[in-house]
Formats: C-alpha cells, structure tokens, sequence
C-alpha cells in the first residue's frame, strides 16, 4: 500500500477485518457483544473490551471516515514520529478516551444509584432488577425515572476509533500548525493550529448541550475530547523533555 507507513496500514486492515466479523459472525450481534466497550457494571462488560472497543465501528460510514482520518493524518504522524511513538500516542489517546467517556457514565450512573438506594431499594434488589428487567416491590414515578437513568447507561455500549485518532490529530497539529487543512463539505483551507482547536471545541459544546454539529446524535463526545487531551499531553511532554528542540516545531 504506497503512501501508507507500517503501522498504519496494519491498523487499517486490523480495524477492516474487525468490521467484517462484525457484520459477519453471530449476524453481528454477538461479535458486538463480545468486544464493544460496556459498562464495567454491565454483564456484558469483558476486561478485553478495553482495546477491542478501539478497532470496531458502527457502520460502514462510522468506518470508512475514521480510516480516511487514520491514512491521511497518521502516516504523516509515524514517519516523523516512528512506529513506536505513533503507536504509543495512538493506543493511548485511544485508553483516554474511553476513561472521559466512561467517567461520564459514571457521572450519571453513580448518583442515580445513590438515590435509589437512599429510596429503599439494596444494592442486591437493584441489581436483580436490571438482570430481570422487573421488581417485586412498587416503584415511584421518581425511583422509575432513576431506574431509567441507571439502565440506558448499563447498556450503553462503545465503539471506533475516533478517541485514538483525535489524539494522531492533535499530534499533527502540534508538530504542523500551519498545515492547511479543510472539510469535505467547507472547502476553506484552515491553519491546523485553528481547525483543530475548533474540532475541539464543537465537542466540547457537543458533550455540554447534547447538540450534534458533524457527527451524529449519537456519537461519544467526551471519548473525542479525552483523544485529543490525552494526545496533547503525550506531545507536550515529548516537545518539552524529550525531542531535541530541531525534531519538530
């Protein structure tokens, strides 16, 4: 594959087979099952989910925008960076976003477990009610909307790629601020060191309002903003304790 470096292209054909076997193997279901990211307190939640979550999308647009993104910014990334420390900034910023995302979940599930437990209902009660999806006591209007609360994120399920490629992004910006940059749908060429904060910041208001602008409703807003911090924080501390001041500017 000219114009792809190592390690990228090894990523593309890991997160392409891993698709395939999602729409292929149990008739997806069960391949979703077994290596998307769930809840930790979920059932369904596998230790193994960590990294398997990273290599598996949604859908063949879900796929095909985020390995566009891999190749183009990527292999810029690992030529000047190296397989190693491309490999290490991209598994990591993918590990950091899921823990924004999965703090997030936590947000929400921990206080409406609390409340529900200050309520009367035991923690042994409450987890008999999410396994059978019905209660032997009666339940208030307010122990209903908590209960809900509780079980959209129990099955909330995550997945692709975007956490570990707004981390190459931030990295490319970082080492090429002046590169010119530009969407599909807005051909304005755009400084890196703008377009990428502003990327940024529209998920950032994304996570706060609930208000999708280029991605779908349903995309994890947080996971991309824990991507680019958590590459921003590789590249900072690489820049300033590591890389010689002429590696990259």
């Amino acid at each position: 594959m000219r114009g792809i470096t190592d390690t990228v292209k090894h990523l593309l054909i890991i997160n392409v087979v891993m698709y395939i076997g999602t729409v292929t193997v149990g008739g997806g279901e069960l391949f979703y099952q077994w290596f998307a990211l769930y809840f930790p307190k979920s059932d369904l939640f596998q230790p193994w989910q960590i990294i398997t979550h990273m290599f598996m999308h949604g859908s063949p647009t879900h796929l095909l925008f985020n390995m566009f993104a891999l190749w183009m910014f990527g292999t810029a990334v690992e030529q000047r960076l190296g397989n190693t420390k491309f490999l290490f900034v991209y598994i990591s910023a993918g590990l950091g976003a899921m823990l924004f995302q999965l703090g997030l979940y936590y947000f929400q599930y921990i206080p409406a477990e609390s409340s529900l437990i200050a309520s009367g209902i035991s923690a042994t009660e409450l987890q008999d009610i999410l396994e059978t999806n019905r209660s032997t006591r009666q339940i208030t209007a307010h122990q209903i909307a908590e209960l809900q609360k509780i079980v959209q994120v129990n099955l909330s399920s995550m997945v692709g790629a975007s956490g570990a490629i707004m981390g190459i992004l931030v990295a490319y910006g970082m080492m090429n601020p002046e590169a010119k940059l530009m969407m599909i749908f807005l051909p304005i060429p755009i400084k890196a060191k703008y377009f990428i904060p502003g990327l940024i910041g529209l998920d950032i208001i994304s996570a706060i309002s609930g208000q999708s602008f280029l991605s779908p409703s349903n995309t994890a807003y947080m996971a991309h903003i824990g991507g680019a911090v958590t590459g921003f924080i590789i590249m900072w501390y690489w820049k300033k304790n590591q890389f010689n001041k002429h590696r990259w500017n």
